[in-house]
């Protein structure tokens, strides 16, 4: 249950997730690879978007997608230097 309240609020933080991921693609503390990967799973998932539950069923229909993207969010928060949580107020 812990987990769940902790993506919650992280979802409620998503705005400050984009300036995040500029700067994450762009920091030199990040590994190549490391943004690499990152960058071939947010492309994969745009391209080709694994839906669990249809979209045409609405609201049910989105959450899967967004349970991805704020695990996909989360990871790289994670794997992300804490000069670069610090400067964007994101912690673990």
């Amino acid at each position: 249950m812990r987990i769940y309240l902790k993506r919650i609020r992280f979802l409620f933080k998503f705005h400050k997730s984009i300036p995040f991921l500029k700067d994450f693609f762009i920091s030199k503390e990040i590994k190549p690879i490391t943004k690499l990967v990152y960058a071939l799973l947010i492309i994969s998932y745009i391209a080709i978007p694994f839906d669990i539950i249809p979209d045409f069923l609405f609201i049910f229909g989105i959450v899967d997608d967004i349970t991805i993207a704020i695990f996909l969010l989360e990871r790289m928060v994670n794997s992300a230097p804490q000069s670069l949580k610090e400067k964007h107020e994101l912690f673990d």
